[in-house]
């Protein structure tokens, strides 16, 4: 049983897990229809998760 490796694997879920609640929270405060591009903050949270699976 690697720990290191069960430490590192449970840490990057929970980065995974507070971007989804950031992810939500900010959904949840503009629930209305939009138009238009994105915003900045969910093209950047795309972003940091492509290069993070890039990484592994």
């Amino acid at each position: 049983m690697d720990v290191d490796k069960i430490i590192a694997d449970l840490r990057h879920e929970r980065e995974q897990i507070e971007e989804a609640i950031e992810v939500l929270e900010r959904l949840a405060q503009g629930r209305g229809k939009r138009r238009g591009r994105r915003p900045g903050w969910m093209k950047e949270a795309e972003e940091r998760r492509k290069t993070r699976e890039s990484e592994e």
